[in-house]
C-alpha cells in the first residue's frame, strides 16, 4: 500500500511541475513587452502631461489640454491619415486577393518562385522603394506621359487626387506609395488563408449547381475571411502611421499624422505635443480596429 501511495505521488509531481511550463514560455515575450512596449509607452504617456521646454526641461503637471489642442490644431492630418491608410488598405485588397488566390490554388510549381517574388521587396530598405517612385512617376517619366495621353491624369484631377497633370506631390502618388509598400504585409496572410481551402469543397458547391461567383461569395470568401482580416490589420494599421511616404510622395497639402509627429518630435522638439498626438493615433486605430473586427467576426459567423 505503501509503495502504490508513493507511485501515485510520484505520478502527480511531474504533472505539477508542468503546470509552470507555460509560464516559464511566456516569460521571455512578457518581459520584452514589458520593457519595450509598456515602458515606453508609459514614459510617452508621462510626457504627454508634461509642461515645459528643452533649455528648461519639463515637469509633470498633469496638463491634459494638451490632448484638446492637439485635436484642434491636427485634426485634418488625423482624419488625412486614416483616409489615406484606408484607401491603400482596400486598393492593397483588390490588388492582392486575386494574387493570393492564384498562387494559393493555381500557381502549382511556380507557388514557391511567386511567394518570392512577394516577399523580394522586403530585402530592399523602406525608404529606397519610397524614393523608386519619385522616379517612376516623374514628370517626364512614361508613366506620366502615358497617364496623360490616355486622360488618366484628367480623371485623377476630376476626383481630386491631383491638381494638375503630375502625378507626383500628390494624393494619388502618397497612396500608391502605401499601397505598394504595404501590399505584401496583405498577401501573405491572404495566402496563408487561401491555401488552406479544401478543394473539395469548391467542388461540391459546384456539384450543387452554383455559378462561380456563388461559390466565391458562399465559400471561398467566407472562409478566407480570417486573412482578410489580418491582411487589412497589417495592412491598415503602419499605414495610418507611416510618414515617409507623405514626405517623399506628397506636398504640403497631403501630410500625414506621422510626419506631424516626427517633426513636433525631432525639428520642433514640442515633446508633450508630439506625445499627445502619438496617443490619440494609437487611439483612434484601437477603436476603428476594435470595431471593424468586431463586424467582421459577426460576418464570419453569418
Amino acid at each position: 500500500m505503501a509503495d502504490v501511495a508513493l507511485g501515485g505521488a510520484r505520478a502527480v509531481e511531474p504533472v505539477r511541475r508542468g503546470r509552470w511550463v507555460p509560464y516559464a514560455l511566456l516569460a521571455p515575450g512578457l518581459l520584452w513587452l514589458a520593457v519595450f512596449f509598456v515602458a515606453p509607452m508609459l514614459t510617452l504617456g508621462s510626457q504627454s502631461l508634461q509642461e515645459g521646454n528643452v533649455d528648461e526641461g519639463y515637469t509633470f503637471t498633469g496638463n491634459v489640454a494638451i490632448y484638446s489642442e492637439a485635436i484642434q490644431r491636427y485634426w485634418p492630418h488625423l482624419v488625412r491619415s486614416i483616409g489615406y491608410a484606408g484607401t491603400a488598405t482596400v486598393l492593397a485588397l483588390i490588388l492582392g486577393y486575386p494574387l493570393a488566390y492564384f498562387m494559393a490554388q493555381k500557381a502549382g510549381r511556380w507557388k514557391n518562385i511567386l511567394l518570392v517574388l512577394v516577399i523580394a521587396p522586403f530585402f530592399t530598405s523602406f525608404l529606397i522603394r519610397t524614393l523608386a517612385w519619385r522616379n517612376i512617376l516623374s514628370d517626364d517619366g512614361p508613366v506620366v506621359a502615358l497617364a496623360r495621353s490616355t486622360g488618366f491624369t484628367s480623371l485623377l484631377q476630376a476626383v481630386g487626387l491631383t491638381g494638375n497633370d503630375d502625378l507626383l506631390a500628390s494624393k494619388f502618388a502618397v497612396i500608391c506609395g502605401l499601397t505598394y509598400n504595404f501590399l505584401p504585409f496583405m498577401i501573405l496572410p491572404l495566402y496563408a488563408s487561401l491555401e488552406r481551402l479544401d478543394g473539395q469543397l469548391l467542388e461540391a458547391a459546384g456539384d450543387l449547381f452554383a455559378s462561380p461567383a456563388e461559390v466565391f461569395r458562399r465559400v471561398t470568401w467566407p472562409l478566407s475571411l480570417p486573412g482578410v482580416v489580418a491582411g487589412t490589420l497589417l495592412t491598415f494599421i503602419p499605414a495610418a502611421g507611416d510618414f515617409i511616404n507623405s514626405r517623399l510622395l506628397g506636398n504640403t497639402e497631403t501630410v500625414m499624422i506621422g510626419q506631424v509627429i516626427d517633426s513636433q518630435f525631432l525639428r520642433v522638439l514640442d515633446y508633450p505635443l508630439a506625445a499627445a498626438l502619438s496617443f490619440i493615433l494609437l487611439t483612434m486605430i484601437v477603436v476603428l480596429v476594435a470595431v471593424y473586427v468586431r463586424r467582421a467576426g459577426t460576418e464570419e459567423l453569418v
